[in-house]
């Protein structure tokens, strides 16, 4: 359930970071390019970054973690721009996807999803019940 609701945000997130041109990272749909497509195309770049996000990210940011302590954590922002440059990669090789014009808007746009993550991730995730004494 958390999976799935980690991959709404992130289609969510992403989608509103493509509305913004200055960024230049854009979604191509699938191939027929209807409706259904448009929709469900963030949703498949969202999984597959959710994907990238917990098992790259979670490896690069184990092997980083000196580099976190000398820059006092600025260097999550690059790290989470090349994620989503690596989420950009996988799905251009199957020619529908993330589009990511230049690596350092890539980085931009990676901070913008994470703040977005991070706001609708505290609204939306479950909470844990507490018991009454």
């Amino acid at each position: 359930m958390r999976f799935l609701i980690r991959v709404v945000i992130n289609a969510f997130a992403i989608w509103v970071v493509t509305l913004i041109p200055v960024l230049g990272v854009g979604i191509r749909p699938f191939a027929p390019g209807g409706d259904l497509q448009v929709v469900l195309t963030p949703l498949a770049v969202g999984a597959i970054f959710a994907l990238v996000n917990s098992i790259i990210g979670t490896v690069i940011r184990i092997v980083a973690f000196p580099l976190y302590i000398l820059t006092l954590g600025l260097i999550s922002f690059v790290i989470n721009g090349l994620l989503l440059w690596i989420t950009a990669w996988i799905t251009g090789a199957f020619s529908w996807g993330l589009e990511v014009e230049s690596f350092w808007w890539g980085v931009v746009a990676a901070f913008l999803i994470s703040i977005i993550n991070a706001i609708f991730g505290a609204i939306l995730r479950p909470q844990a019940k507490r018991k009454r004494r």
